[in-house]
């Protein structure tokens, strides 16, 4: 992707194309027709797997005012006492909090290029599958990868975080 193409992207997408560009990583986000605000809008779009879907789910740690970004698959439900467990209390983070610590809006948050850098986990879901798609920074824009990569761009573990099937 060039510097001309950049420019014609929202604000929020072409950080990430840069971040992405930044780390190697082969490839730039798209966008889509239609908003995809929520993980089943994005698989219906890409003609993919709801379980394919890396939704970014921002909390708010109660100790620091920290947001905690969780990445997982997006047929999955946060376990939030898991969460918990690992970064210590935390609650719901509201649409001002999200913009504010991480630059976009919630729809269209990415797992990477934040304004700030969030305390990250990845849900081990993810790695049920070869292909994964995350939002790009905009509710139109996505970006496709392996689970793998998820790691190797936000250096955050992979941990067990959502619900059991039979709830949590």
């Amino acid at each position: 992707m060039c510097g001309a193409e950049l420019t014609s992207l929202p604000e929020g997408v072409q950080r990430v194309a840069r971040a992405l560009q930044d780390k190697g990583h082969p490839h730039t986000p798209v966008m889509l027709q239609d908003a995809v605000r929520t993980a089943q809008q994005a698989a219906d779009a890409l003609g993919i797997a709801v379980g394919q879907i890396a939704k970014s789910i921002i909390f708010r740690r109660k100790s620091d005012d920290a947001a905690v970004l969780v990445i997982t698959s997006g047929d999955r439900r946060v376990d939030e006492k898991k969460v918990d467990a690992i970064v210590g209390k935390t609650g719901r983070a509201d649409a001002e909090f999200v913009k504010s610590r991480t630059g976009y809006s919630i729809g269209g948050v990415s797992p990477v290029a934040h304004s700030q850098p969030p305390v990250t986990l990845i849900d081990r879901e993810l790695f049920r599958f070869e292909e994964i798609w995350a939002a790009a920074g905009h509710p139109h824009g996505v970006f496709k990868l392996r689970p793998h990569d998820l790691e190797r761009l936000t250096g955050a573990p992979v941990v067990d975080v959502v619900e059991s099937a039979g709830g949590g």
